[in-house]
């Protein structure tokens, strides 16, 4: 029932727990309980829409940020992740393999908002030996949903070889 469920939710559609229900075969209290399990065991961590970036903040900058730092010998690279992690300017914070550790992505209200995370608070833990912050300037493709729909294709003059 929960993988049911949790299907349900990944593929994108908005669909209320009656509907879930209906979809399933089961009653809306059976997908209730469901969604609380899965909420309880931290599977589903919360709920969130899709927001075209174009649309929500006009001059809201967004940054990847690659950071080389040194793992701890007690913890490795966990503790040191896991502060950079509750900045609030952080969205997202992932260790890597290659050749950088960290790939945090952060938000800012302008360009110099996000530089000054970087170079006061990010560059300044002791554990961090290296940043490369590159900005966001366009988006394409968020979460699986395309930002622009393509234009028909009849619109478009032929191309030949």
């Amino acid at each position: 029932m929960v993988k049911k469920v949790l299907k349900l939710l990944l593929e994108g559609e908005v669909v209320r727990t009656d509907q879930m229900a209906s979809i399933i075969g089961v009653e809306p209290a059976e997908v209730e309980a469901a969604l609380a399990e899965l909420e309880a065991e931290r599977v589903l961590l919360g709920w969130r829409p899709v927001m075209n970036p174009k649309a929500i903040a006009e001059n809201e900058v967004q940054a990847l940020i690659e950071v080389s730092i040194v793992p701890e010998r007690d913890g490795g690279f966990n503790r040191i992740s896991e502060r950079i992690a509750r900045f609030d300017q952080v969205d997202t914070c992932y260790l890597m393999s290659g050749g950088y550790d960290l790939m945090v992505i952060v938000r800012g209200a302008n360009l110099l908002s996000v530089a000054t995370f970087v170079s006061e608070k990010l560059s300044t833990l002791e554990p961090v030996q290296a940043t490369a912050t590159r900005f966001m300037l366009r988006c394409y493709k968020i979460d699986g949903f395309l930002i622009e729909q393509p234009e028909e294709e009849s619109d478009r003059p032929a191309v030949s070889p």
